[in-house]
């Protein structure tokens, strides 16, 4: 008997249905690649490479399109269309590192563009943030990533995550930097092994949210943050209980069975199930982007659909 959900959600891009056809149906590897390959030529992952410039960039810039002005982002917001952002989009949509796309994306990135003149792309900015996803969407297309992974490592704060306002004098970890230093150094662990110093690291840094399941202050176990408890999609560098569960469930293939600490997260998720059996978008991060990839906010979100269904499926399972 198929479920609706499901087929609601195969009815979509092959971004989608290549993830649902290997995490939720368990469909022959086979099968899944062979959807998988599609993200390169149709959908949102070919809109997103027809709009790549002749150096390997989007928008004409690292982080911020060409010509974009502090002006414009008090108007506009952060925009999204620049080149790290557009490289952790295809990450998600699942882009084979192996296509041609990524190659030539690589290739050209690592002969041209820089953050600034004298900073390579591939070798980071300066914020831990932005670091974090780059270590993560690098590592993915097979780009040696191990110099910036061991400058993270080396810019944790004493109780074992990263804030990307270190440089400013902060001495407490955020959630936010965080979760996306962790993306960086799960993807390094997954590609490569990582290092023991990496590993560590990831350890730590995984800790850090554990201690406080996940959305509570340490100090008085409040909710750190309301937006912690609702669901954006694109994520960008945003952090919430989902994207948190999200994590642990990729790193469960390096590391086993999930923490019972991550107990009141998952039902945080479960109870946002409406009736129908999907997730509504919560919130969106606003600025500038390329295409819309959801119906909008408070509406259903196959990406969040998804993303809830194989965190409970997967603690489901193994708990």
């Amino acid at each position: 008997m198929s479920d609706p959900v499901v087929d609601w959600l195969l009815d979509s891009d092959p971004a989608i249905r290549w993830q649902v056809l290997r995490d939720l149906l368990d469909r022959p590897e086979a099968e899944w690649r062979a959807e998988r390959a599609r993200v390169e030529t149709d959908g949102w992952g070919a809109r997103l490479l027809a709009l790549e410039g002749p150096d390997g960039q989007w928008a004409g810039g690292a982080f911020l399109p060409d010509g974009f002005t502090r002006q414009l982002w008090d108007a506009e917001g952060q925009p999204w269309t620049a080149t790290s952002h557009v490289l952790t989009q295809l990450r998600e949509l699942g882009l084979d590192p192996s296509s041609r796309a990524a190659r030539r994306i690589v290739a050209l990135l690592s002969d041209g563009p820089n953050w600034w003149p004298g900073a390579p792309f591939w070798g980071g900015e300066t914020e831990e943030c932005i670091n974090g996803r780059l270590v993560a969407d690098g590592a993915y297309l097979g780009v040696d990533m191990s110099a910036l992974a061991d400058r993270l490592v080396g810019e944790r704060l004493a109780d074992g995550g990263w804030n990307c306002e270190r440089v400013e004098g902060s001495v407490r970890s955020s959630f936010d930097t965080t979760i996306n230093v962790l993306d960086g150094l799960r993807e390094l662990e997954l590609a490569t092994g990582g290092t023991a110093a990496s590993r560590e690291a990831r350890g730590t840094g995984e800790e850090f949210l554990l201690e406080r399941t996940l959305f509570r202050r340490l100090s008085t176990g409040e909710p750190a943050d309301p937006d912690y408890l609702s669901f954006a999609h694109p994520r960008r560098w945003h952090y919430d209980v989902l994207r948190g569960l999200d994590h642990f469930r990729r790193a469960s293939a390096l590391d086993g069975r999930p923490d019972p600490r991550l107990a009141e997260a998952v039902e945080v998720v479960r109870r946002r199930r409406t009736p129908d059996g999907v997730w509504l978008l919560d919130r969106t991060p606003r600025g500038r982007v390329w295409f819309d990839v959801d119906e909008g906010v408070g509406r259903p979100s196959r990406w969040l659909t998804l993303d809830a269904m194989r965190v409970l499926r997967w603690w489901d399972a193994e708990a």
